[in-house]
């Protein structure tokens, strides 16, 4: 019996990517608009698959470059801006010729996006480290400083030792392994884009926990980042233990 417009669509729909080509080999004579139009979306899918895999091709393009290291671990961070909290780092070695799609700067990629290529980097990644620096250190020693010692911390706490850095845009002082700085790295190298995430990640569930213990500065949704209702609850009740001092001078008295 002929399979219905229903049963094709609903069975190009499931098929996975490498499925495809046989379906529209299988439907091609199929004249019925309803059939056509289910190929042409299939089509479109394995389109953007397809250049999906190019784009993470080139992703990798300093991975490499540098493939004579064994294991190159990319860095990053999350945070440097916000008038409260920790800035998180990440540290990522990811496989030889990894084949996670959609990693990405972390800013480009939605939230479900960033949750699930988490986990993702967290089940295949080689290893992960991740480096804090409460807002206290950062008062103390500058934004600057403390976004160093945290990338410090987290390529302490891997758990394979990398032979070679990729970093978004800084050298990091105080390391002794070598360091590649890449400027917009995370929307260049594979391995920063893996820790971009990852740190984001980190930070941002953090905040939401914050959030939990001081509402009114509206953190689960600014992230502690400047937003007006962040400034208003700011200039209303005056900063949390986790304000950043230094950064919140403008809008009340600390």
């Amino acid at each position: 019996m002929r399979e219905s417009i229903r049963e094709i669509t609903e069975k190009i729909q499931a098929a996975a990517i490498e499925e495809l080509p046989v379906l529209f080999m299988q439907y091609a004579e199929d004249a019925r608009a309803g059939v056509r139009g289910a190929v042409e979306k299939g089509r479109r899918r394995l389109l953007a698959y397809e250049k999906e895999v190019a784009r993470s091709r080139e992703l990798q393009r300093y991975e490499r470059e540098y493939a004579v290291y064994e294991h190159i671990c990319g860095i990053d961070e999350a945070g440097r801006g916000p008038l409260a909290g920790p800035v998180v780092a990440g540290a990522v070695i990811l496989p030889k010729d990894c084949d996670i799609l959609y990693i990405n700067d972390s800013k480009k990629l939605s939230e479900k996006k960033r949750e699930e290529l988490y986990e993702i980097i967290m089940e295949r990644a080689v290893a992960v480290g991740i480096g804090y620096s409460t807002p206290g250190r950062i008062d103390e020693i500058n934004i600057l400083q403390a976004t160093y010692e945290a990338m410090r911390e987290a390529v302490s706490k891997l758990t394979v030792a990398p032979d070679l850095l990729l970093n978004d845009a800084v050298t990091i002082p105080q390391v002794t392994i070598r360091q590649v700085p890449i400027i917009k790295g995370d929307a260049r190298s594979i391995s920063i884009g893996a820790a971009s995430i990852m740190a984001k990640v980190t930070r941002d569930r953090l905040m939401m926990q914050y959030d939990e213990i001081y509402p009114e500065y509206g953190f689960a949704s600014n992230k502690g980042y400047g937003a007006q209702v962040h400034v208003d609850a700011l200039r209303k009740y005056g900063p949390c233990p986790i304000h950043r001092r230094s950064f919140i001078t403008h809008f009340c008295a600390t």
